[in-house]
């Protein structure tokens, strides 16, 4: 059994200025994870046409990139609180930098599937830099910092899709993966450089059948739900998927239960501080997506229908651009109130306020500047609810448990995004009106959309208050009831032993 990391090491930074920018760099390499998953987005009408492949093969790109997300965060998370979180974050980095590179090399459709596969390990970085947030930083600068990082996932997104854009409209398309290439390469070596080893790790060997099952399982079920509209949700190979995912992910449980170090820990997920967490997540991810996706659509629908604006896909980036710029700033407001009255007030507020957003929306949809208002209100509940979120998940569970704890909450996300995806479209397919003699989703279909999404949200807000009060801030003693409290390793508390001689306070 490997034993406990020490409490000392040798100092990395006599300076301090590593340890100052720690916090910058993991931000960064959040942001350019949440980019690489919306460049893809202006390409997809053009690629059928520079690949030479349909438009349903196109398609993969993205949901390659989705399910392999989603499999890969729960087990990189769970290698990184075993083998090491900066080693796994490099890893994963270095894997979507790959994935760029092959990108920009090829124009041959499975490739960039392939590729594209590659990139979603990415979405590991911001579990992981939170769990590295976690170990490193004093409880008095963590919330602020774990509020920074969650917002990364809006602000990349808003700011992704206008850049790809531009890059695509004036130079070769190939450019935009050579440009990501070099900012993850950049990212390695700034990680590299900066975030240092986490000492807390858990001991024991990797549950590789358990990471196999859950793949499996995610597989089929995030198959199903992303392809349902395009297949038929009668059809015999979503119904096959479906029941393949159930059956599988049943049998994965039971083995989990049964490890003696399985790979999600269900013992904590059973706890209602972790489960409700969760669940909550999934609620929110679904929310927070429906409005990325249904104001690109609306904004760019044609003036014919009515109530289109027919923007062109960078005018539509900066129409999302404000909702990142209000994630950026709003992060220590969120992390203030986590503090003041705890994360799950926060997350529940948060909810308030997307529904709140959504009620803008239905009120006026045909106006652009009451768009961005009503987008932005959404971000600003998103923000607050993103940032709480990981803040529940650190006071509930052990220390050498967190990235994988993490990884667990953000596929709950993903899963949540994916049921937006195919729920708004279900409700869009049945809204349509023949214009120009082509189906056009009526208003009619935005605004229920819109009230579907408010009421999830609002959901999420009663699951969050039902979650059991927080503990004292700044505590550092594992849950109660910790199935295993002997198996945690020592840990420095925020701040590196008197031996190392640097406090990370002082920088």
């Amino acid at each position: 059994m490997a034993s406990p990391a020490p409490t000392a090491r040798p100092s990395r930074d006599p300076s301090g200025l590593r340890s100052r920018l720690t916090i910058p760099v993991l931000a960064y390499c959040g942001i350019l994870m949440a980019v690489m998953q919306t460049v893809v987005v202006p390409l997809l009408p053009d690629l059928p046409r520079l690949t030479g492949a349909s438009a349903s093969a196109v398609s993969w790109t993205v949901t390659a990139s989705l399910l392999a997300g989603a499999v890969l965060t729960p087990v990189l998370g769970r290698a990184g609180d075993m083998y090491g979180k900066r080693r796994v974050l490099l890893l994963s980095l270095a894997l979507m930098t790959a994935g760029s590179v092959i990108c920009a090399l090829t124009a041959d459709i499975a490739l960039l599937i392939t590729a594209r596969a590659l990139q979603g390990a990415a979405v590991s970085v911001v579990p992981l830099s939170i769990s590295i947030l976690r170990d490193e930083l004093p409880p008095e600068r963590r919330d602020g910092a774990v509020a920074l990082m969650s917002s990364t996932v809006g602000i990349g997104a808003a700011l992704g899709l206008p850049a790809a854009a531009l890059i695509i409209q004036y130079a070769n398309w190939h450019v935009m993966f050579w440009v990501t290439a070099g900012l993850g390469a950049g990212g390695v070596a700034l990680i590299r450089w900066a975030v240092p080893e986490s000492p807390a790790r858990e001991s024991g060997r990797f549950d590789v059948t358990g990471a196999l099952g859950l793949a499996a399982g995610l597989v089929c079920l995030l198959l199903a739900v992303s392809q349902g509209g395009e297949w038929g949700w009668g059809s015999a190979p979503i119904v096959g998927l479906l029941s393949g995912a159930v059956l599988v992910l049943a049998v994965w449980w039971r083995h989990q239960l049964r490890a003696e170090r399985p790979l999600v820990d269900l013992r904590l997920v059973s706890r209602p501080r972790v489960g409700l967490s969760h669940v909550a997540a999934l609620l929110t991810g679904f929310a927070f997506y429906a409005n990325t996706l249904v104001t690109a659509q609306l904004v760019q629908a044609p003036e014919a229908g009515g109530y289109g604006l027919g923007l062109s896909i960078v005018q539509t980036g900066l129409v999302l651009l404000p909702g990142g710029v209000v994630m950026l700033l709003l992060s220590p407001v969120s992390a203030r109130i986590s503090a003041a009255r705890g994360p799950r007030i926060t997350l529940a507020l948060g909810a308030v306020v997307i529904a709140a957003g959504y009620g803008v929306r239905i009120a006026d949809s045909r106006s652009l500047a009451m768009i961005m208002v009503g987008a932005a209100v959404v971000s600003v509940g998103t923000t607050l609810a993103y940032s709480a979120l990981p803040a529940l998940i650190l006071r509930a569970v052990p220390a050498a448990q967190t990235a994988s704890a993490n990884g667990v909450n953000v596929l709950m996300r993903t899963v949540g995004q994916a049921v937006s995806s195919a729920a708004v479209a279900a409700v869009l397919v049945h809204h349509t009106n023949l214009v120009d003699g082509l189906p056009l989703p009526t208003l009619h279909g935005y605004l229920v959309a819109f009230a579907v999404a408010a009421g999830i949200a609002l959901v999420a807000g009663a699951v969050a208050l039902l979650i059991p009060g927080d503990p004292a801030p700044g505590s550092e003693s594992a849950p109660q009831g910790d199935p295993n409290p002997e198996s945690e390793p020592t840990r420095t508390s925020g701040v590196r032993s008197v031996a190392d001689g640097t406090a990370l306070e002082e920088a």
